[in-house]
């Protein structure tokens, strides 16, 4: 299974996306809310920072 480039969540491969950048490099998505926001470059987003803080807490 691969993991998110941007939010770092494991998720089945048919359900994500693949984007191969102009230099080689791999990145996988688990969804278009997290490749729209990778490619606006934002870093900071509080809907990762929670997600995270409950996947500690399991």
């Amino acid at each position: 299974m691969p993991k998110c480039s941007y939010c770092g969540k494991n998720y089945e491969i048919y359900k994500g996306l693949t984007l191969v950048l102009n230099d080689g490099s791999i990145k996988h998505f688990c969804s278009s809310k997290c490749r729209k926001n990778y490619m606006l470059k934002r870093r900071k987003v509080r809907w990762i920072s929670k997600k995270k803080k409950s996947e500690e807490v399991e």
